[in-house]
């Protein structure tokens, strides 16, 4: 029996440079890496440089005839171009070369599309995916006729292109819906949370910085976790419990990227939004990649934009293993850095102290001898906050830890004269 194997799609990359500082160079290896992920060979790369992006064809006319022979020399299907193209950008590419067309946005949501697996994520990359033809239906093909000026122009074209707007508007409204329910639940489970008082730890970083592997080996998690981009979609929220009895809930989010499309973003801000209401920020970066001050930067912008501040923020500087040996890392914005290589478990441990330090600073200190009447305090304060130190004495109890500043009134002495010994 013969097995045929799938054959893979040939694409090349092109990209436009309009200033020196744009590192065309770098997001095109990147396009490269996004292209594999969705199964894609890329063949060959064109770079041109220009003072603006061309607006009717992305690139100059002399670039497109350079891109037409580069297509027939490498066999290449189509191309993906490093922007958003316009639909008529797209569409007068595709009438010039007579080959398939991407960009970096339909790129993406290809790949989210065969990475969800939830129900949400699947409605999600959905919403995402109609918006993005939305505004890209009129003029495409041959089937759809296009109106032009005059009698004996109106034609069954205009009318099917209504129809489908109308069908896309439709399912955006339903996705919206449903999207809301998803929502509802999700805060529904966030107020449960708040109610139970255990802290949540957001993991946020660059697209395959290593979240998924580092929240399995801090959990236990069974993620999958691969060496591509967007492997892990869907968001996963892990416990773990630190050295001094203090629960806190992991949760992963999706990795973000540079030219993260605007239709995602709003997409998956319920997603997102983990970070924005979590009680501290776990930073992943990727220490062994040359791009890793330009990817903390793209993670710090979108923080921005999901309106995510006054967290504190530890960055955790993963993947030590690859490292160049003596390679000076820092980062200004953090409040918190640790090195750790999330594969070989190397900085874990001091990781854990860090989340706990970080966690403490929200808290206040609580000392003093607690009578055998107050045993119910000290549960409170072994559930909700730090039991550091409990001595068992004749006359009660000796308690030393860290609760947090909302139920201190639960657990003090007041002004009994045992609140301090």
């Amino acid at each position: 029996m013969i097995e045929l194997g799938k054959e893979t799609e040939r694409v090349l990359l092109v990209g436009v440079s309009v200033s020196a500082q744009d590192m065309t160079e770098s997001l095109l290896n990147e396009l490269g890496e996004l292209a594999k992920t969705a199964g894609a060979e890329a063949a060959g790369r064109i770079i041109q440089n220009r003072e603006q992006i061309h607006p009717a064809t992305y690139v100059g006319k002399g670039k497109i005839e350079e891109i037409k022979d580069m297509l027939w020399e490498t066999e290449s299907s189509g191309i993906i171009c490093d922007d958003e193209l316009s639909p008529v950008q797209m569409k007068n590419l595709q009438d010039i070369l007579g080959a398939k067309v991407m960009d970096r946005t339909l790129l993406i949501l290809d790949i989210f599309a065969a990475r969800a697996t939830t129900s949400e994520g699947k409605i999600q990359v959905e919403l995402a995916q109609l918006k993005y033809r939305q505004t890209r239906l009129t003029g495409f093909g041959t089937a759809l006729s296009r109106l032009g000026g005059g009698i004996g122009t109106r034609g069954p074209g205009e009318k099917k292109l209504e129809a489908d707007r109308r069908l896309i508007k439709n399912r955006i409204a339903q996705l919206n819906r449903e999207l809301k329910e998803v929502k509802r639940h999700r805060e529904v489970t966030r107020g449960q949370r708040r109610k139970s008082r255990i802290p949540v730890a957001a993991i946020v970083g660059y697209t395959n910085a290593g979240k998924s592997t580092l929240l399995n080996k801090l959990t236990g998690a069974n993620i999958l976790a691969e060496d591509k981009l967007f492997a892990t979609l869907d968001p996963t929220t892990r416990g773990i419990k630190l050295s001094g009895g203090q629960e806190v809930l992991l949760t992963d989010t999706v990795g973000f990227i540079q030219k993260l499309p605007h239709h995602l973003i709003e997409a998956f801000k319920s997603t997102l939004e983990e970070a924005k209401y979590a009680d501290i920020i776990l930073h992943v970066v990727d220490s062994s990649n040359p791009q890793m001050d330009e990817q903390m930067h793209t993670v710090y912008e979108t923080l921005r934009k999901l309106e995510v501040g006054d967290k504190p923020v530890i960055t955790v500087f993963n993947k030590q293993d690859k490292a160049e040996p003596g390679q000076t890392i820092r980062d200004f914005q953090a409040d918190y850095t640790v090195n750790v290589s999330a594969r070989t478990k190397e900085g874990l441990g001091e990781l854990l102290q860090t989340i706990e330090a970080a966690l403490r600073e929200k808290k206040v200190a609580v000392e003093g001898l607690y009578g055998y009447k107050d045993t119910a305090k000290i549960q409170l304060i072994r559930r909700y906050g730090e039991l550091m130190e409990e001595e068992y004495r004749e006359d009660g109890i000796f308690v030393r830890g860290y609760v947090p500043a909302d139920i201190w009134d639960r657990v003090s002495l007041g002004d009994s004269p045992n609140r301090r010994r």
